[in-house]
């Protein structure tokens, strides 16, 4: 594998992923990268790709014997039985002893000197197969990279739901004690208490939905990642107080157009096309090579009476051989091969564009999720300050129960909201990652 990236990976992976498998099923912090190298050594899913490389690498070999000489030896041995002799007319019968015992023994060597390009082009081809392998493997490692920091950022994005849910219900309790408190001193409505009651319930009931989603997601990812089953994921923290860049939507497009696997592939996919394109003019052209041959055969059956002896020859030469059907044969698959190529050609027109337009819009969604930031930390301010202000104004009995509901709601929400929006900004980041081929 010629991949520097490829090859790194596993490096580290080998050195981390008995780090990683040897938590066990105690909870402990994976960095992302740490699941990146992970997945490189123990996917089940990326390991066909890997070792489709390893297949098309073979495939150069065997094409490069195209340049070695052929060499054909034979041996035999025969019983050959009496002959006659007649006319014409098949009249005279006479019969004609031959000597039984048959032998034979040859070597024949032929080098290729001129086949037209096409070891040349075969050789070439497989180089360029075994490139757009390799491709291939980068294009599904950075499918499952994408896959696994969804799973991880979902990971961490419940797992902060689940303290803002678990703060609310102790807000919650809170609250409903104290209205306990003042329902036994008779200023407060055994309904508001039931009213409060269900908004605890529903809480713990979104609880135990936010754990399953965790415990899936987990699953997910340590199957997907190669991990061993017990492995529990705690998503590191500081991925969110890490210094992105900041830089212009033209210098992603310029890394897309260079590093995007599925651009590479395309463009691999064209010059595979005109390469299989030429092996079909090489049909038109002769083939020229050096041929030298030893035999010896006995007895000698030409002659009459046959002799009872071995003949001996060798030959040293050239040959040159020209596929006469090729005149009229090969012009219809250079014509359906100028079509593949005009095709490939058209194909990498079609992902270029379709790469561009994504890192567009990963871009505008990336400075988006920036602006959505600013706005959820602002409702958040603005909904525990209501909060507050209610809980003062129902504790001086200056608001109803339905107020605060509505209070509690709508801080439970704006803090869900900002969660998301803190996730956003690593997920399109990474997004961009993805579709410019730098995940």
């Amino acid at each position: 594998m010629n991949n520097p990236r490829l090859l790194t990976g596993l490096l580290v992976a080998t050195l981390l992923s008995g780090g990683v498998c040897a938590r066990g099923s105690s909870p402990a912090v994976i960095t992302l990268d740490e699941i990146f190298a992970a997945a490189e050594a123990n996917s089940a899913q990326l390991r066909p790709s890997l070792t489709a490389v390893e297949e098309a690498e073979k495939e150069i070999s065997v094409a490069q014997n195209g340049r070695l000489p052929e060499i054909n030896a034979n041996l035999n041995f025969s019983y050959i039985g009496d002959g006659f002799i007649t006319k014409r007319n098949f009249s005279g019968y006479e019969k004609a002893p031959i000597p039984h015992f048959g032998s034979g023994a040859g070597v024949n060597v032929s080098q290729p000197v001129y086949t037209g390009g096409a070891v040349t082009n075969a050789i070439k081809m497989a180089e360029l197969k075994s490139t757009a392998a390799r491709y291939a493997a980068e294009f599904k490692r950075d499918n499952i990279r994408f896959q696994l920091t969804g799973f991880y950022l979902d990971i961490y994005k419940y797992t902060n739901l689940r303290n803002v849910v678990e703060q609310n219900i102790s807000q919650a309790r809170q609250v409903l004690a104290e209205m306990n408190a003042r329902y036994e001193q008779g200023t407060a409505l055994r309904n508001d208490i039931t009213r409060y009651e269900l908004l605890v319930s529903n809480l713990e009931l979104q609880l135990i939905k936010i754990n399953n989603v965790i415990d899936i997601l987990n699953r997910n990812l340590v199957v997907t990642a190669g991990l061993p089953d017990e492995t529990k994921v705690i998503p590191d923290s500081t991925i969110l107080s890490r210094s992105l860049p900041t830089d212009g939507e033209a210098w992603w497009q310029q890394e897309a157009s260079s590093n995007a696997p599925a651009l590479k592939l395309a463009r691999s996919g064209e010059e595979i096309s005109k390469v299989a394109e030429s092996l079909v003019k090489a049909d038109k052209l002769p083939k020229i090579g050096l041929q030298a041959a030893w035999t010896i055969d006995g007895p000698i059956l030409v002659e009459i009476p046959p002799i009872n002896r071995n003949l001996s020859y060798w030959y040293v030469g050239v040959g040159v051989s020209y596929n006469l059907s090729s005149l009229y044969k090969t012009n219809k698959s250079l014509a359906k091969s100028k079509i593949a190529t005009r095709k490939a050609s058209e194909e990498l027109d079609a992902t270029r564009e379709n790469i561009r337009l994504a890192v567009s819009s990963d871009y505008v969604s990336y400075l988006e999720a920036y602006e959505e930031l600013k706005t959820q930390m602002k409702s958040v301010e603005l909904a525990e300050r209501n909060y507050h202000t209610t809980s003062t104004r129902y504790s001086a009995d200056m608001a109803l129960i339905t107020d605060m509901l509505d209070a509690a709601n709508s801080k439970l929400d704006a803090e869900q909201q900002l969660v998301n929006a803190r996730i956003n900004i690593i997920y399109y980041y990474y997004k961009l990652l993805f579709t410019s081929g730098k995940i």
